[in-house]
């Protein structure tokens, strides 16, 4: 991938907000952007919210299912109240759950959200030349790491590393430390900033759901590789 001065200064100011992801430059990983884009199937047994009814998160992921990860949301005001109010119901259902623990640990793929840097990005990727993909949220809770991951096929990825530190029951404080934009055989180091927390209001053995510091939305799954750098 090669980006115009223009282009890299874009990316400078589009350092990612607490939940930022995307997709494996390698067409031949599990993560290519020729993969499809699934849904996590629905099961019956689900930890640590074993056992709430079903119909909630299966409305939600019917709900987002066609809005191409948020994008489509954006103009249709009624699907995203819509959406946000089944996002609500869900959070009743795991109110009280710890969501912080060893289980938060996990390769997490976007599904949706209303974080507009994120869905810009994957809106106009092709101005860099190239398509999003797979949009990550990397989390290591042992180690209290953090990566926001946004990969552009065929060899580019832009990664933000963040500190961690879990509040039970919920809410995870996160520190951005250092932010790279990285090409097949280049590199460059970006200027982290801010701080915040997400609160992961929901979350079993496929999905989570979490509201951030701004107020926006997120929905992941948990993506069947795990990303390294």
């Amino acid at each position: 991938m090669t980006l115009s001065r223009p282009a890299m200064a874009m990316f400078s100011l589009l350092l990612p907000s607490p939940h930022s992801f995307i997709r494996n430059p390698n067409p031949s990983s599990p993560f290519s952007s020729k993969s499809p884009h699934r849904l996590p199937k629905l099961s019956s047994s689900q930890s640590p919210v074993s056992t709430v009814p079903l119909l909630p998160k299966s409305l939600l992921l019917s709900l987002i299912s066609d809005e191409d990860r948020g994008i489509k949301t954006q103009s249709n005001p009624s699907k995203r109240a819509e959406i946000i109010q089944a996002i609500e119901d869900l959070a009743v259902l795991g109110a009280g759950t710890i969501t912080t623990g060893p289980s938060l640990s996990a390769t997490w793929r976007l599904l949706w959200t209303t974080e507009k840097e994120q869905l810009f990005i994957i809106k106009n990727a092709g101005l860099f030349g190239t398509a999003a993909g797979d949009v990550l949220q990397v989390i290591d809770v042992e180690n209290g790491l953090l990566n926001n991951v946004i990969t552009f096929p065929p060899d580019g990825v832009f990664f933000v590393r963040s500190t961690m530190d879990p509040a039970p029951p919920q809410r995870v404080n996160f520190k951005f430390t250092s932010a790279v934009l990285r090409g097949s055989n280049w590199e460059i180091p970006l200027p982290p900033f801010g701080q915040g927390w997400f609160e992961s209001v929901y979350m079993d053995d496929e999905i989570r759901v979490a509201k951030d510091i701004r107020g926006d939305y997120l929905v992941v799954d948990r993506a069947p590789y795990s990303w390294q750098e």
